[in-house]
C-alpha cells in the first residue's frame, strides 16, 4: 500500500505542473505493481478545492468520482485531534493540517511509502515513492 499525497493528485492533472510526468509515471507504476492507493478524507477534501479553484470545477469532479478506486480513510475526532496535536508540537507554519493527519493515517496502516512531491513527507521519516531506500545505497 502506498499513500497518494494532493502535491501527486495536483501534478498527475496539471499538465503545466513541473512534476506532471514524473506524477503520472509513478502513479501507473504503483498501479502497475498492484500498490493499493491510500487517501483520508482531508486528501479529498484539500485536492478537490485546489482542482476546482486551479484548473475546473470538472476537473474536482473527475477526480471526486475516480478517488472511489482508491482505498479512503475517514478522518474522525479522535485522528483529527492527534494531527492538531503534532502541528503544535511541530510548530512550523509551512506544515499543514493534512500532511499532519497523513502522517498518522500511514502510521495507523503502516505505509512507509508515499507519492508526493513534499519534503515533509521524508522529513517525517517516510519514503517518497521511486526514490531509492537508504539501504539500497
Amino acid at each position: 500500500m502506498i499513500f497518494l499525497d494532493t502535491s501527486a493528485i495536483y501534478a498527475m492533472a496539471d499538465r503545466a505542473d513541473p512534476h506532471h510526468h514524473r506524477a503520472v509515471e509513478l502513479f501507473r507504476h504503483a498501479l502497475e505493481a498492484g500498490e493499493d492507493v491510500l487517501v483520508h478524507s482531508y486528501i479529498l477534501i484539500e485536492a478537490a478545492a485546489l482542482l476546482q479553484s486551479r484548473l475546473s470545477l470538472a476537473s474536482a469532479l473527475r477526480f471526486l468520482r475516480e478517488a472511489s478506486a482508491f482505498h479512503l480513510h475517514w478522518i474522525g475526532p479522535h485522528e483529527h485531534q492527534q494531527a492538531v496535536t503534532l502541528l503544535e508540537q511541530r510548530r512550523r507554519r509551512d506544515l499543514s493540517l493534512v500532511d499532519c493527519a497523513s502522517f498518522g493515517v500511514m502510521q495507523e496502516y503502516k505505509v512507509e511509502k508515499a507519492i508526493a512531491f513534499d519534503p515533509d513527507f521524508e522529513r517525517e521519516g517516510f519514503t517518497l515513492y521511486g526514490t531509492p531506500s537508504p539501504s539500497a545505497g
